[in-house]
């Protein structure tokens, strides 16, 4: 249609509540990646003991499995902006006691996964209802634009926050902390006065109806249903990037410095795109561009899987995190044009419970089948099966494969589909 040109061709920075909202997504995410570096070294620099490790892991994991669907009803129940914001309150009150804790000295173990535990809880509510505002910010032909840009900041703190972290704990975990701190609530300042227009329903009792209402929908629509199981399954089969310090020291050949560099290129490769994606709109058969990007996503896993050289192995990496950047926004847009606004929160949570089960599961995958084959053994399989899944999802799910646009409402493609 017409009238959406000019909208799509209008930059980002013409929507100043998404422009607010992506600094806010900055701030956290490198609060977020700052913190996550400043705990693991003062756990372990407390105990010694490399379980522990595991435990900051599971006091995080935990609370997003329990409270995904609950989370969901309430970001479709109550205004979205003052639940990111109480949220995000929160996680400050957490983060503001661990500086405190570390500064004073009376911070032990227990009392770190606890304030990591309500954490936890705070962002277990906070990442569907985020998801579910980016549709309100900007106008639906710029919405996956918007995603890649939002994917950008995500991508920035991944690389950058670690590495700014790790040399803020020279001066010690408590100005890690504190300076996380002061993160945090620079995003929760611009997300409290950010403008968000979001108009709740009539408010639904919490019933297990309700609850899982978001299942229901998606299971009743192929389009949204394939997207998601899609994402399942290609990243439960293409978690070659858990086995990097087996490549690096038993088949690369590279120590630590190496190490570093491989787990850095998904991130820049993934960075790289979405700084693209965010200039250039999709526009025309994206369900076979997304089926592509999985497919170039297997492809850069053999390629890994197969080389011997540091140099072809960063290059096969920044190709997989390119590849999965592109089918990432693709599926999220979809997924988001496709759900009425009264829905994104219950959707976006079952969503998120893919996302973090997929993750986990797949590191757990490939560390079996390393076991079992070995590491280039398990990442053959890995970029194998996603071709596979690939192919099956093709056939599985025509409407996908036929979509053209993202802006395309689902009857229509069933429509088409039937054709």
């Amino acid at each position: 249609m017409t009238h959406d040109a000019p909208a799509n061709a209008a930059p980002l920075r013409a929507y100043p509540a998404f422009v607010h909202f992506w600094i806010a997504r900055i701030a956290s995410g490198f609060g977020f990646q700052m913190l996550s570096v400043a705990v693991g070294w003062q756990i372990y620099a407390l105990t010694g003991n490399a379980f522990d490790l595991g435990l900051v892991g599971l006091v995080q994991f935990v609370p997003s499995l329990l409270l995904a669907l609950p989370a969901g009803h309430i970001a479709d129940q109550f205004n979205r902006r003052r639940i990111v914001v109480t949220c995000q309150s929160l996680e400050w009150i957490a983060i503001a006691a661990l500086a405190l804790g570390s500064w004073q000295g009376w911070l032990n173990e227990t009392g770190i996964l606890t304030l990591l535990f309500v954490i936890g809880l705070a962002r277990a509510v906070e990442f569907p209802t985020r998801q579910a505002m980016v549709p309100g910010l900007v106008p639906a032909p710029v919405l996956p634009r918007a995603m890649a840009m939002n994917a950008s900041a995500m991508q920035v703190a991944m690389i950058a926050g670690p590495a700014a972290g790790g040399f803020l704990y020279v001066a010690g975990p408590d100005a890690v902390y504190a300076t996380a701190a002061l993160l945090y609530l620079i995003s929760i300042v611009l997300l409290a006065r950010l403008r968000y227009d979001h108009r709740p329903p009539r408010r639904e009792p919490a019933t297990l109806k309700t609850v899982f209402a978001g299942v229901g929908f998606i299971r009743a629509r192929p389009a949204i249903l394939g997207v998601i199981s899609l994402d399942l399954f290609a990243v439960l089969l293409g978690g070659a990037t858990a086995l990097l310090p087996i490549f690096a020291r038993d088949i690369l050949h590279t120590g630590p410095w190496g190490l570093g560099l491989l787990r850095a290129a998904p991130a820049v490769g993934a960075l790289l795109m979405s700084v693209w994606l965010a200039r250039h709109a999709l526009q025309r058969r994206v369900g076979m561009i997304m089926f592509a990007s999985v497919a170039g996503f297997g492809v850069a896993t053999l390629v890994f899987a197969l080389s011997q050289m540091l140099w072809l192995s960063l290059l096969a990496l920044a190709a997989l995190g390119a590849f999965d950047m592109v089918s990432m926004v693709i599926r999220g847009a979809l997924v988001q044009l496709d759900t009425p606004d009264a829905m994104r929160g219950r959707v976006s949570a079952v969503n998120s419970i893919f996302i973090n089960t997929s993750n986990q599961l797949g590191e757990f995958e490939s560390g079996m089948l390393a076991a079992w084959l070995g590491a280039v053994g398990s990442a053959l399989i890995g970029g194998l099966g996603t071709l596979v899944v690939v192919g099956l999802w093709m056939w599985m799910f025509p409407v996908l494969r036929k979509r053209q646009t993202l802006e395309t409402p689902d009857e229509e493609n069933v429509a088409d589909a039937a054709r």
